[in-house]
């Protein structure tokens, strides 16, 4: 048992440091090839943070554990709002401005709605993941036209966009680009591949299911990108960034994660996602939303105690999950 759970622990930690390998090969690749910063850091970087749970959701489902997928983007979604979000609020309260988080805090919401009604019915189909994919690259795509047509009008005074921009790394040479690009897509599919062995191992042994394993180890996990950058942006005094990321990354955990379940291993689900966890997430995204209509002068505003809150959700969830 010993050596599983530090099979799990370094997976872990190798996942997260190979996408960041991948992201960081990526983006200096693009910059080299004549790729504007700007649309670098809303696309590649801006899904690096979510590289890990898209690599484990593709792996637990081609095992055919598509229960540890679903718990893992379900999971993500919750320990980001309520644990990443909470613990950010209580170390520095938040004070939003960025138009692009005030489109995306009602876009998140009816996502969300979304897959919740998606596994309402106890299973995912194919062409609900399907529909979930195209809405990633919809959402891509026009996030990308706004920007570009605002960029030319007027300056970019966002401080979302001005932060994704300013989060993009500085390009090495095309050569190494490419050395940390492939570095970062082998052992991306590699440690997942041990992680999700290792966590199913573990849930047998203690008798949990492989969806608790996704919702609370594997989520938690695979959520540790989100807290860093959070609080790395809450250091440079960049608020707006702090809760884009979390948003940003809870769009593509449901659009471009919890896809892949479908698309991969379409099928029944356990009756817990869609009965206790996908409500949950729903609840707590609503819950969001309303925390977000307290305004300061026009701004979003997230204050210690609506952080604590938010903390107390996320413990009051797992005593849930192991206690039935």
């Amino acid at each position: 048992m010993f050596i599983q759970v530090l099979i799990l622990l370094v997976a872990l930690v190798v996942l997260v440091w190979s996408a960041d390998k991948f992201v960081f090969g990526a983006s200096s690749l693009a910059r080299n090839l004549g790729i504007s910063p700007m649309i670098i850091g809303l696309t590649i970087v801006a899904m690096g943070s979510s590289a890990p749970e898209m690599m484990v959701a593709a792996t637990a489902s081609l095992q055919g554990n598509p229960n540890t997928a679903i718990g893992n983007a379900i999971g993500s979604n919750i320990t980001n709002i309520a644990l990443v979000l909470g613990i950010t609020a209580l170390m520095q309260p938040l004070t939003v401005s960025s138009g692009t988080i005030k489109r995306e805090i009602p876009l998140i919401l009816a996502v969300t709605a979304l897959a919740y009604w998606m596994l309402a019915d106890y299973n995912f189909s194919f062409i609900e993941g399907l529909i979930l994919i195209i809405g990633f690259f919809a959402y891509i795509i026009t996030l990308l036209v706004i920007t570009l047509k605002r960029a030319k009008t007027a300056p970019v005074d966002d401080p979302m966009i001005l932060g994704a921009e300013s989060d993009v790394p500085d390009p090495v040479s095309t050569g190494m680009s490419v050395v940390w690009l492939v570095v970062g897509m082998i052992l991306l599919p590699v440690s997942a591949s041990y992680l999700i062995d290792s966590a199913e191992f573990i849930a047998k042994s203690f008798g949990i299911s492989d969806l608790v394993i996704g919702l609370t180890i594997v989520a938690i996990g695979t959520s540790l990108p989100e807290l860093a950058a959070s609080i790395a942006s809450i250091l440079k005094k960049e608020d707006d960034l702090a809760l884009g990321n979390i948003i940003g990354s809870n769009i593509f955990n449901i659009l471009a994660v919890l896809s892949l379940t479908g698309l991969i291993a379409p099928g029944d689900i356990d009756t817990h996602a869609a009965t206790r966890d996908a409500p949950i997430m729903l609840g707590i995204t609503l819950l969001l939303f309303v925390l977000c209509f307290s305004r300061k002068r026009g701004s979003f505003r997230i204050t210690r105690l609506k952080g604590l809150l938010l903390l107390a959700i996320f413990f009051g969830y797992q005593i849930l999950l192991f206690s039935q």
